[in-house]
């Protein structure tokens, strides 16, 4: 199959002076594709977006919306969630059930870590975790005597 590029190609060598056998040479395909490609008078495709199509959650969002901010600080797992709203006539799946949720969490900010200023030697400060998980997690221990 021959690619959109290939074909700007194709006409872009025949406006240059190329012949039909040097342009199919030079890019490696057919002398009787490059005609057929020359010949054709072809627009270049027209890209347009996706109509947006009505989901099976649309009716439930409200409701959605309502329940998790009632709830604030405190988070609704989605299977409760769902559970409601399957109650009201919901038959669509978890998956983007709670990819609607997680786009209505708003990200907490951390609490800054308070440091502990020590003399030298009085006290030492240790931390622990983990840094990949999967089939081999990397463990990490950290140790530092307070400077």
């Amino acid at each position: 199959m021959v690619t959109f590029e290939t074909v700007m190609e194709i006409k872009i060598l025949h406006k240059q002076g190329m012949s039909s056998r040097a342009i199919a040479r030079e890019l490696g395909i057919s002398r009787n594709t490059v005609k057929r490609y020359l010949q054709a008078k072809s627009e270049p495709p027209k890209y347009t977006p996706r109509p947006a199509v009505a989901s099976l959650l649309d009716e439930y969002r409200d409701y959605i919306r309502q329940r998790i901010a009632d709830a604030h600080p405190y988070k609704i797992p989605a299977t409760v969630i769902a559970r409601e709203i399957r109650d009201q006539g919901y038959r669509g799946g978890m998956t983007i059930l709670r990819a609607f949720i997680r786009s209505l969490s708003v990200p907490q900010e951390q609490e800054p870590a308070v440091r502990f200023e020590t003399e030298p030697g009085r006290q030492m400060q240790v931390d622990w975790g983990t840094m990949r998980n999967g089939r081999s997690p990397l463990h990490v221990f950290v140790a530092v005597l307070g400077v």
